[in-house]
């Protein structure tokens, strides 16, 4: 099969999405910070009140929070003000593309396909840097990190950062100063996202870099990080590249994977979104995807319960 420039935007077709479920406890403390964190939103004359809304109204937004405080309330509601307050100054989901698209030239950060949890895939290559330490470095990784969001199907939560070291160099590896940063951002404002970090063709010389960041992460961030697994174990050989033993070649064309990326995110020039004004893809027109529990039978929680019965347009909504 020839090489391909095309990217994977859904996961396998048997892929068995499996959502979270809560106790009734569970739930009472999902809705008490529900009802704290939107009485904190801003007003509705408030220019970012549209993205704040959306945010806050996603079904994963409020109990990835609960799951990341431990189901303590109180620290629930000091976490979520915190990503609040950021987010208002950061407005992560309206980067515009032209900002952060020197940075995506090379392909050091790629989002491709899907593990065998449904959970998007994003490659990195630290020897494909090629721009020097900046806060743009950040703001294309935070880019990306919304557009998993927006490739997440109906009850998936989180991604998978999969960081590929062959050909990294010292010169090329991040320094520890802006894996930190890093680390801060994805652990108190993307809270319970990553799913699972692989990590591949790890050089001995770089072993220092991981006993480095060691210290910042937290306990369950560390657990999650796997080096050099059997990578077919993880994701399924027709969306695994080939140059980890899968099946799918796929070659970085920084054009056409730009493309791509945006258009199927449905990404605007100025950061927001494309709305498509036509009947036929209004709300309520698509055919919703459908979630799987561990057997057919299986009952949906009651939050995948209010994705899956969503209209396609809301299940999709690109916010974080």
């Amino acid at each position: 099969m020839a090489p391909t420039h095309t990217i994977l935007t859904q996961p396998a077709p048997d892929t068995s999405i499996k959502p979270w479920t809560y106790t009734d406890e569970q739930y009472a403390q999902i809705e008490a910070l529900r009802s704290y964190a939107h009485s904190l939103l801003l007003p509705e004359d408030d220019p970012y009140h549209k993205w704040e809304h959306r945010w806050l109204t996603k079904p994963d937004t409020i109990p990835r929070y609960m799951r990341a405080a431990k189901w303590k309330l109180e620290d629930g509601k000091k976490r979520i003000k915190g990503t609040l307050e950021w987010r208002r100054e950061y407005k992560p989901d309206l980067i515009p593309p032209d900002e952060v698209r020197p940075e995506a030239e090379t392909g050091k950060i790629v989002i491709n396909g899907f593990d065998k949890d449904g959970r998007p895939i994003i490659h990195m290559r630290p020897d494909r840097e090629n721009t020097q330490q900046s806060p743009r470095q950040l703001r294309h990784l935070v880019w990306c990190l919304e557009r998993t969001k927006d490739l997440m199907p109906p009850g998936v939560e989180s991604c998978v950062i999969l960081i590929d070291y062959s050909r990294t160099t010292l010169r090329t590896n991040p320094s520890i100063s802006i894996a930190t940063k890093v680390l801060h951002i994805l652990q108190n404002h993307y809270v319970e996202t990553l799913g699972r970090g692989v990590v591949v063709n790890l050089p001995m010389l770089l072993n220092f870099f991981y006993k480095g960041i060691s210290p910042f992460l937290d306990p369950v961030t560390r657990d999650k990080i796997r080096f050099n697994p059997n990578l077919l174990d993880l994701i399924p050989k027709e969306q695994l590249y080939k140059e980890f033993g899968g099946e799918f070649d796929y070659e970085f064309d920084f054009e056409s994977y730009w493309e791509q990326i945006c258009s199927t995110c449905k990404i605007a020039s100025d950061g927001t979104r494309v709305e498509d004004p036509s009947p036929e893809h209004a709300p309520g027109h698509e055919t919703p995807v459908t979630l799987v529990g561990d057997h057919d039978s299986t009952p949906l929680s009651k939050e995948a319960e209010a994705i899956s019965s969503a209209p396609l347009a809301e299940q999709t909504a690109p916010v974080a």
